[in-house]
């Protein structure tokens, strides 16, 4: 096993070993991609204050997010297709979690359905939910998370309609792969990928194909998926989906502050500020400058998550530090997944917790769940003055 000191050396063995369509899937945002860049280089913005001669033995990143106890304020993010990054993916990553301690959020896009990933590991996990217009679906959808135990649901909120991907594309981005002559001729260079996917059943969106109406193969799963979008969401949609579901509720793809006080007021439990990975509007602020803002908003009206542009334990901190009561990562842990497997997803864990865990020494604190922004040098005006 090659030794993997950063998320960096996940991604470059990811790389190489996944078609490319999948990659670029990964690896991409919407349009001129300047969020999906910002997401990440705008955490180097914010500067650690380093301090000396504190006691910083005991330390501990424990933690809890929507009543769960975690390793730390980690959970993995839902993302769609994952098992197309590598074979059975989301059982892969939900056993990770689960040894890790960090909560698991399956995508209703994912190829393992909720089933599969209930019946191959023993704690419960989360599922991201998309506001589609089938109501007898979504019904049916929280309801086989009831039955699968999940412990709790994410309403996505900001794909109403799909930000324009260049890359997927141009790609043909399809699940399974469509045979042509460039995906065939990409796919025999990734020999053990493929081997792995002959393996197993599960090529499909799990979670979709037999459970909706109509859907049995690709191409009506393609006309289903554009049609029921909906692009009428509103508040009031927002709190019907609340009344098909009595569990815990997170609310994610929050970016204004207006929008996390309404979230509020729809009984959610949680949000999640989130530009979904820079994937759907192109030039909006990223995550990490959204954060102060809406933190300003709700103060402690509503548990407030991360997510978009985390790479490393230093972000985690950083975040945590802003106010958030936990991060969500995606292409940190599909890197380490497209790499090695459900191995991969545990290092990606372990590299991200050894820096977060270190970072927070030698920023002299020793509890994860005591810091704030003293341990922070942040620009003035990160967030923005603009006009009105």
């Amino acid at each position: 096993m090659p030794v993997i000191t950063e998320i960096e050396d996940l991604k470059r063995i990811y790389k190489r070993r996944v078609p490319k369509m999948f990659y670029d899937y990964c690896e991409s945002g919407s349009w001129t991609e300047q969020t999906f860049r910002e997401n990440v280089s705008d955490f180097s913005e914010i500067k650690l204050r380093q301090r000396v001669a504190i006691d910083m033995t005991g330390r501990t990143t424990k933690s809890q997010m929507v009543g769960q106890d975690v390793a730390m304020p980690v959970a993995l993010a839902p993302v769609g297709m994952t098992g197309m990054q590598h074979a059975d993916g989301e059982i892969h990553a939900a056993r990770a979690a689960e040894k890790f301690g960090v909560p698991y959020c399956l995508s209703t896009m994912s190829i393992c359905s909720i089933e599969d990933v209930a019946e191959n590991s023993s704690k419960p996990f989360w599922l991201q939910v998309y506001t589609m217009k089938d109501d007898d679906f979504t019904q049916r959808l929280f309801d086989r998370a009831k039955d699968a135990k999940c412990s709790a649901a994410v309403i996505t909120v900001d794909l109403q309609m799909l930000g324009q991907r260049h890359k997927d594309i141009k790609n043909g981005l399809s699940a399974p792969p469509k045979l042509t002559a460039k995906s065939i001729a990409d796919m025999s260079y990734r020999v053990a990928w493929g081997l792995d996917m002959l393996k197993t059943k599960r090529r499909f969106f799990g979670n979709i194909v037999g459970h909706a109406k109509g859907v049995g193969d690709a191409a009506s799963l393609t006309d289903w998926t554009h049609n029921n979008f909906d692009q009428a969401l509103d508040w009031d949609r927002i709190r019907q989906f609340r009344k098909m579901w009595d569990g815990p509720l997170i609310i994610k793809g929050i970016m204004d502050p207006r929008d996390a006080l309404e979230a509020c007021n729809v009984g959610a439990d949680a949000i999640v500020v989130s530009n979904h990975g820079g994937r759907q509007l192109d030039g909006a602020l990223s995550s990490i400058r959204a954060l102060g803002p809406i933190m300003d908003a709700v103060g402690d009206r509503i548990e407030v998550h991360l997510d978009s542009g985390v790479r490393s334990g230093q972000d985690v901190l950083k975040a945590v530090a802003m106010g958030a009561k936990g991060c969500w990562i995606g292409r940190a842990y599909i890197y380490g997944l497209g790499a090695m497997g459900e191995t991969g997803v545990s290092e990606a864990l372990r590299v991200i917790h050894k820096e977060l865990d270190t970072s927070m020494g030698l920023c002299g604190r020793t509890d994860v769940t005591a810091l704030d922004r003293d341990i922070l040098m942040i620009p003035r005006n990160f967030s923005g003055d603009w006009q009105d």
